[in-house]
């Protein structure tokens, strides 16, 4: 028994195997979710983007909605509506909320829902 080590090392293949079905795992749910989460970037962004306007207390409900479906429409945005925005007003404050449920399938019978709920307040200067 000399040159026999004392101790095994490294990994087996049942091992190896059950490593790979977790990264496996992991993978699946980064590209089923990931454009999920790229298109709620793009939604808070523009959502932000808002502010920036200096006329945006003087804008109606429908310049908004209007302003906000362009944007989504040049970045491809497809999981929110117009639908989806509340716009609320009170003594030189506007709220713009945007509140969206996204459902994604995973695998077979087994999907993911995500909610998402941004909103920005712009108040008189």
């Amino acid at each position: 028994m000399v040159g026999m080590p004392r101790h095994q090392r490294g990994l087996t293949f049942i091992g190896f195997v059950l490593l790979m079905a977790v990264a496996g795992f992991f993978l699946l749910l980064l590209f089923r979710l990931g454009p999920v989460y790229l298109n709620h970037y793009k939604v808070n962004s523009s959502l932000k983007s808002l502010k920036s306007d200096p006329q945006l207390l003087e804008k109606t409900r429908e310049d908004i909605l209007k302003t906000l479906e362009k944007r989504w429409d040049i970045n491809m945005v497809d999981s929110v509506t117009t639908k989806d925005v509340r716009i609320s007003r009170s003594e030189g404050t506007l709220r713009v909320q945007v509140v969206y449920d996204v459902v994604r399938p995973i695998v077979g019978n087994v999907a993911a829902l995500i909610h998402f709920d941004d909103q920005i307040e712009v108040e008189r200067r």
